[in-house]
């Protein structure tokens, strides 16, 4: 039997080897629309381009994925999907008269959806943030990634704190596009960007600990009304385990950031949350949605939920205070691994699936590309890890 040093190298080899020798090539290659630009948002599993409406956070994710996999040494092309994917933001992407960004478009640019999407903008701001890291002198990154910014703070700010969802508000308000922000915030800040990125970043976790969260199970909820109280009837009470790790990576490092240890409590909390309730262990992956009372609302497996797990106890494993705290950490980072490791089973190796059923089957159908994201930073992630 494998030592826990040995499994984890060999996790951090193999799924290297997948995402540089296939995913990478096939998601550019074949992924990158070479005649309207952008991406398509969708591969069929016989690898043939799905040629349906466009997502604006497609474009952006697959930005942050190239410059990342540039941060990991990957040897192939980055540069072309890199400027494909901000030709998209800056082109078709963009409402001329605000400069904001468009929702969904058709693959010929014509726009399906235009109106404000709090979740699409935080997107774009990674994607920026990501951009100008391996771009450092190229400062009209940064002016765009500011320039969001700047507009949802006068358009969209909440009275009291955090961010609504389109103006005049509608309801209910949401966690997760705030959590992108939140994301967003952090990789500016790591880029070197100023200090309002910091501020947010601030503002987004006290508004997650104090309101996002359940007061007594440390659980976090996703939808509110305008006063950030929890929705009443289901919607307030749907909890998402992926989100439970997702939150919890992301507190995690910004408690490194700050030095402020509390953020590792509440960390620790959405971890158990999800590891204990929300990952079934018979089939070794984390489900889509508890209830507020631990029980199972929907026990289907999304990949992008396994990825999160990988993320969480990756951090966790780097906080620990002992080498026990760290060992289990890992051992619980391998075991996530083995999780994902089961939706990369594809025939066409670099493809995925993206949702198993309750019995352990997966749904047949196309691999999406905004799943690309999670994966690389999963990886990453992954790859920094030392027993």
């Amino acid at each position: 039997m494998p030592t826990l040093a040995q499994a984890l190298v060999e996790k951090q080899q193999s799924l290297r080897q997948w995402l540089f020798d296939h995913a990478l090539p096939l998601w550019w290659d074949i992924g990158g629309d070479r005649e309207k630009g952008g991406f398509f948002e969708k591969i069929n599993l016989d690898g043939k381009p799905d040629d349906v409406d466009r997502r604006t956070r497609v474009a952006a994710r697959q930005v942050y994925s190239y410059a990342l996999a540039r941060r990991m040494g990957y040897p192939g092309d980055t540069d072309g999907p890199i400027d494909q994917g901000l030709k998209w933001l800056a082109g078709p992407a963009r409402n001329p008269g605000t400069g904001m960004l468009y929702a969904t478009l058709k693959p010929d640019g014509t726009v399906v959806r235009g109106e404000f999407d709090f979740y699409d903008h935080a997107f774009a701001m990674l994607a920026y943030a990501s951009a100008y890291r391996v771009r450092p002198d190229d400062k009209s990154l940064e002016a765009a990634g500011v320039a969001i910014r700047d507009k949802i703070i006068a358009d969209y700010s909440h009275p009291v704190r955090g961010f609504e969802e389109a103006n005049p508000r509608t309801l209910p308000l949401k966690a997760n596009p705030h959590m992108h922000m939140f994301e967003a915030c952090l990789a500016w800040i790591e880029a070197g960007g100023d200090d309002k990125w910091r501020d947010i970043a601030a503002e987004i976790a006290d508004l997650c600990v104090e309101k996002f969260l359940h007061p007594e199970t440390g659980a976090l909820r996703e939808f509110f009304d305008g006063d950030w109280n929890v929705m009443p009837g289901e919607a307030g009470r749907i909890v998402e385990p992926g989100h439970q790790f997702e939150w919890a990576w992301l507190f995690l490092r910004w408690a490194e950031m700050t030095g402020q240890d509390r953020y590792m409590k509440t960390a620790q909390r959405l971890i158990d949350i999800a590891d204990v309730a929300g990952t079934d262990p018979k089939r070794n992956v984390t489900m889509f949605e508890l209830w507020d009372d631990f029980t199972v609302k929907d026990a289907k497996a999304r990949l992008w939920s396994q990825t999160e797990r990988m993320k969480a106890f990756t951090a966790l494993s780097q906080a620990a205070k002992t080498a026990a705290e760290k060992e289990s950490a890992i051992a619980s980072l391998i075991l996530a691994t083995s999780g994902l490791q089961l939706y990369l089973s594809t025939e066409i190796e670099g493809l995925y699936r993206d949702r198993m059923k309750p019995d352990g089957t997966f749904e047949i159908e196309p691999a999406p590309a905004s799943s690309l994201y999670h994966i690389i930073c999963a990886i990453d992630e992954l790859a920094s890890v030392k027993l």
